[in-house]
């Protein structure tokens, strides 16, 4: 997303479809065909003998979701599985020259796995004497294969994103220790071409689980729908969820930060009196760790005005407030969408990269949740036990 071609200044906060098909290759932006499954393009595996254990024996956020008929496309996590039965790892890191863009670890690179449904954070310690590590390739735990690398260049920022440090985000989830993503300016993730997301104006659903802390109000931190192009091409051609202070778009009430959708050219806490400032539903969401929701429905809706929402709240405790519910932006292009499929983590859909936050798992999905499968999800999130 994004309108701006200088990086906005980093300002910490101080706050304490189409479906495709469900085949196993994939396509990267360097024109590189998928191997057989995750972990291929590893150096070694880092625990995961017993990895599905914990998917095996309860229901994790994907099954709530396909259990609504909504299939997971993309599934991304570096603290726990978040897929049932999933085994692989759950993403690399590297040891050494670590250079922006795809296929970027030019060092020795190991995959984390997973010891009873969490990330093997003791293998990333042996491995990365002295925290010098990055994370090169986040692991797409759905059938689709959507790994993430850092991003390609793109029409807002020439130049590759860096990959993100691997212990610069320590975090205990249920007890067991693990690293989520701490994103500062010039870092992010893609996958150009995105296997089975949605596109033009197919319905999908998403989140990530985040953070207040460590926030930059730059544009994007993003997780979510994006352009093939890594160009802005106009409103319309992104659908992702957003955390943060609105750059220079729009805001909800109360100081913020909110959960938003990037509709691309804007950032969007709904559509309230023709406008989208100010919105009077959607309030700060000022907790450690936050469920920020995303549903982007479909053309028809509202008398043809469309409808997207969105949904917010602790990710620890309690349940989703409903930050809005309604028409889209009325303007030209985002009715219907025109959504391309790429996914973009911590950065907009052109690669404007002033952005930073916290990431700890997201996923999307195809179709539309409703307000009950939300809430269920948001249980099975508060009982994963984050800050635990």
């Amino acid at each position: 997303m994004k309108k701006i071609r200088t990086v906005v200044p980093a300002v910490v906060l101080s706050l304490p479809l189409s479906l495709g098909a469900f085949a196993c290759g994939s396509y990267d932006a360097v024109g590189n065909t998928g191997g057989a499954g995750p972990g291929t393009g590893g150096a070694g595996t880092g625990g995961g003998s017993n990895g599905g254990a914990l998917a095996a024996s309860g229901r994790l956020p994907c099954d709530v979701l396909e259990e609504a008929g909504l299939p997971c496309v993309s599934a991304h996590s570096t603290v726990r599985a978040i897929v049932a039965g999933y085994s692989g790892p759950l993403y690399q890191v590297c040891k050494g020259t670590a250079s922006p863009g795809p296929s970027s670890c030019k060092g020795e690179a190991l995959d984390i796995g997973i010891v009873n449904g969490y990330a093997d954070a003791a293998a990333q310690d042996a491995f990365c004497t002295g925290g010098g590590c990055t994370i090169t390739k986040l692991y797409d735990q759905s059938p689709m294969q959507n790994h993430l690398e850092p991003a390609p260049p793109g029409g807002a920022k020439p130049t590759p994103g860096n990959p993100v440090n691997a212990a610069d985000l320590p975090v205990t989830i249920n007890g067991h220790a693990a690293y989520g993503m701490l994103f500062r300016p010039g870092m992010g993730y893609r996958k150009l071409f995105g296997n089975g997301t949605a596109i033009n104006d197919d319905p999908q659903t998403m989140y990530m689980v985040t953070s207040q802390h460590d926030l930059i109000n730059g544009c994007c931190f993003d997780y979510g729908n994006a352009e093939t192009s890594a160009n802005d091409d106009g409103n319309g051609t992104m659908e992702a969820v957003y955390f943060g202070m609105g750059v220079i778009w729009g805001t909800g009430v109360e100081g913020g930060p909110w959960v938003m959708a990037d509709l691309e050219n804007g950032l969007y806490p709904g559509w309230e009196n023709g406008q989208d400032r100010n919105i009077s539903t959607n309030t700060p969401l000022k907790h450690d760790f936050v469920t920020a929701i995303v549903i982007g429905d479909t053309a028809d809706k509202n008398g043809g005005k469309g409808r997207f929402a969105l949904y917010g709240g602790d990710a620890t405790a309690g349940t989703l407030k409903t930050m809005y519910d309604g028409i889209r932006p009325e303007k030209p292009g985002y009715v219907p969408m025109q959504k391309q499929g790429s996914i973009i983590l911590g950065i907009g859909g052109d690669n404007s990269d002033g952005d930073g936050g916290r990431f700890y798992e997201g996923v999307m999905t195809n179709g539309v949740a409703s307000k009950e499968t939300v809430d269920l999800l948001q249980a099975n999130i508060v009982a994963a036990g984050y800050g635990r």
